[in-house]
């Protein structure tokens, strides 16, 4: 395994790969999917006792392009920094794994595919999904890779909530689940954001009930704004301060509504970016999964119940300016292994970036990561 003095080597040009599905997937709220597909990258080698495979979970926006570059694009993986040879994820170690989950607009079945009952993009009609389906189909894509059991399972945010649930709902199948910048459900203030962005999304009159793509339009102007309170939580305080303050983009108050403060700016390019390559339907259906996920649910709202079961190893890991995702959250987690006695390793790392610290290349967040993958590498059979 590769010391904590990490290159910056890249897994280099990366393609990605599809895998079809023809068994019916139930999903939790009770729609059946007929058949499916599901995109997905690989980094490394698969080992020959396909002990060394790591499945890295995606968070709201990201996919299955999560290391590497195109060949016809400078499109770097959304956790590059983390993954590749001599990276935290070492390449040269690891076989690792990123999918573009159900319900996705980057290739992976969802509201943009065509309805195999309508011959039209399922739009509107396409089934709520929940983090539960997500882990069940990527478990069938395991199936399909005749991988049996992950030497680890890993994500941040929403992609954290994926490999809490792996340690549920298939605690066989992994020996350890890297759980970054979570929470064990959504608080309150979390579910009202995401329904103050669902309701930007619906009230836009090209929403059209979701059929927008037959209507030959997208309603922009809704998911701007919805980004535009996302990325909001996804910053700290301090974070903004010391990036944009309150500066003036001419120096000066120009008494109108056009975009005056920096901050003002940043938020309309990161809201205009977005709304050109991301899916309305999708967005609506991904916050929703954020908000229903909540394992104690089933168990009395008692957490240590839902987790009894957990054999996997687990580092938890959180960020102290991540407002949205709380350390105190992740305690929550911690202190409901613990009530198992399950083998759980909890860091509390002192950042300014907020929520978004889970993807900056902070070097005691990434030694740390290391370090524990360091003790998987150790388990691994050749």
């Amino acid at each position: 395994m590769a010391s904590n003095d990490t290159h910056t080597a890249s897994v280099g040009i990366v393609r990605p790969q599809i895998a079809r599905f023809t068994d019916p997937l139930k999903l939790r709220g009770g729609s059946v999917l007929r058949e499916y597909e599901l995109v997905y990258e690989t980094y490394g080698r698969l080992n020959a006792g396909r002990s060394n495979a790591v499945l890295v979970c995606h968070a709201l926006n990201a996919s299955h392009h999560v290391a590497g570059y195109y060949e016809d694009s400078d499109n770097t993986g959304w956790w590059d920094n983390m993954i590749g040879p001599g990276k935290p994820l070492d390449t040269d170690h690891f076989f690792v794994i990123g999918v573009n989950n159900l319900g996705g607009c980057h290739g992976s079945t969802g509201p943009s595919s065509i309805n195999p009952d309508t011959g039209k993009p399922w739009g509107g009609d396409f089934p709520v999904v929940t983090v539960e389906d997500w882990v069940d189909a990527q478990a069938r894509l395991a199936d399909h890779l005749g991988i049996g059991c992950f030497a680890a399972v890993m994500g941040g945010s929403l992609g954290a909530m994926q490999a809490l649930a792996w340690t549920i709902r298939y605690p066989d199948r992994l020996r350890h689940s890297i759980v970054i910048a979570c929470a064990p459900n959504l608080s309150a203030q979390n579910i009202a954001f995401n329904e103050v962005a669902r309701q930007a999304i619906i009230t836009d009159p090209d929403f059209h009930g979701g059929a927008y793509q037959l209507q030959g339009t997208a309603p922009k102007r809704g998911l701007r704004v919805a980004r535009m309170v996302g990325h909001i939580t996804y910053l700290s305080d301090d974070e903004m301060a010391s990036k944009f303050g309150r500066q003036l983009k001419h120096g000066k108050p120009g008494y109108t509504f056009d975009t005056e403060f920096q901050i003002e700016s940043y938020l309309r390019h990161q809201a205009n970016k977005f709304a050109d390559y991301f899916d309305a339907n999708t967005y609506l259906r991904i916050t929703k999964a954020l908000d229903y996920f909540d394992p104690a649910f089933a168990c009395g709202g008692e957490l240590s119940a839902a987790l009894k079961d957990v054999s996997a190893g687990i580092l938890v890991v959180s960020f102290t300016t991540d407002w949205r995702f709380s350390p105190e959250r992740s305690r929550e987690i911690v202190r409901a292994l613990l009530d198992n006695r399950a083998r759980v390793t909890y860091a509390e790392i002192d950042a300014p970036h907020g929520h978004d610290a889970f993807l900056l290349e902070d070097p005691r967040y990434h030694r740390l990561v290391a370090a524990y993958f360091n003790r998987v590498a150790a388990e691994i059979r050749p």
